[in-house]
């Protein structure tokens, strides 16, 4: 793990809500040092009787000079989310550290195809490394896989549905576990090894793949790449399940 600078006070200047309960948070982080499509940065909220509280947040887009983008998707009685996605409004100030992380990265240098699958709130490092090659003009061909449970499920949906000129080369299939909308590409059903052999790329294309969702999810996606023959080697996965929110 690899932090890069200590605390800093950010300011809340903008929100998106993505769905009914995830929200997108624009913060001001005077003297942000730049990050990977990724990385992720730590949140701290201290109340008026100094106790502290902690959580970890992917980074949804590249840096645009000192400013962030966040999405965080609201846990039922968690301790920081509600206060995030509920609470906190325009000019308010938090705590930030970062970026964190070097390992689930993608850097525009790499040539490699990429592979993305994203299970349900996983989407988010993953929609930060496809922004980051629509900001960098990369050429580098990317399929994301992006299985969630309903369309109202669905985070960046506008983005992923009318993908701009930028993003030629950058291919988005939607798959859903619970209720699929017309004209989707197959009926319901939990991502399956043939999914990931139809709409990703065939191992001997060798791409970089990355995984990320809840664990049960990321356990059996990277299974079902090892079974088509991707080298685990170019396998990289991140996870997250209940941490109180």
């Amino acid at each position: 793990m690899n932090v890069a600078a200590g605390w800093r006070v950010a300011r809340l200047v903008g929100v998106h809500d993505e769905t009914a309960t995830a929200r997108t948070l624009v913060l001001d982080v005077p003297g942000w040092p730049g990050h990977l499509g990724g990385q992720h940065v730590d949140l701290q909220l201290t109340a008026e009787d100094g106790y502290q509280a902690q959580r970890s947040y992917s980074l949804a887009a590249p840096a645009k000079g000192d400013r962030i983008e966040l999405t965080v998707q609201r846990v039922p009685d968690g301790e920081v989310s509600p206060y995030l996605t509920e609470v906190l409004t325009i000019g308010d100030p938090i705590e930030v550290r970062g970026p964190v992380g070097g390992w689930f990265v993608w850097r525009p240098a790499d040539p490699a195809p990429v592979l993305l699958l994203a299970g349900g709130a996983g989407i988010v490092p993953l929609m930060a490394m496809v922004r980051a090659r629509r900001a960098e003009a990369s050429r580098t061909p990317f399929r994301l896989i992006y299985s969630l449970r309903t369309p109202g499920d669905l985070y960046y949906g506008e983005e992923l549905r009318r993908p701009g000129p930028g993003d030629a080369g950058a291919d988005a299939t939607l798959l859903y576990t619970r209720t699929a909308p017309p004209g989707s590409p197959r009926p319901s059903r939990r991502l399956s090894t043939e999914d990931v052999e139809r709409y990703g790329w065939p191992p001997d294309f060798e791409p970089t793949c990355y995984v990320c969702g809840p664990t049960g999810f990321v356990e059996a996606a990277a299974d079902m790449l090892t079974k088509l023959g991707h080298d685990p080697r170019r396998v990289r996965t991140e996870r997250f399940g209940p941490s109180g929110g």
